[in-house]
């Protein structure tokens, strides 16, 4: 995985995403992002970020998401740690 493959994902997320109304209010009202914002903005890396970040808070949808693009649960979760923002992990 590197940060190409990581905003493909989160590219793909935002895809299915947009293509359910209900869920893509439900991201918009938890980011605080509005839709012009986030059409104008979709190739920002912490745009994507914010994208996989509501994708990995909803795990029916995160399970929908992999399901439809034959990608392992997992996959996202990786994703997330090459854009802006991502959690370090310390041990």
């Amino acid at each position: 995985m590197n940060r190409e493959e990581s905003e493909i994902i989160a590219l793909q997320a935002l895809t299915f995403i947009a293509g359910q109304e209900k869920i893509m209010g439900w991201m918009l009202a938890e980011t605080g992002i509005d839709q012009g914002t986030l059409a104008q903005s979709a190739d920002n890396p912490e745009i994507l970020a914010g994208v996989l970040d509501f994708l990995l808070s909803h795990e029916e949808i995160l399970i929908d998401f992999c399901n439809q693009e034959s990608l392992s649960a997992t996959s996202p979760v990786r994703a997330r740690q090459f854009l802006p923002g991502a959690p370090v992990e310390d041990y």
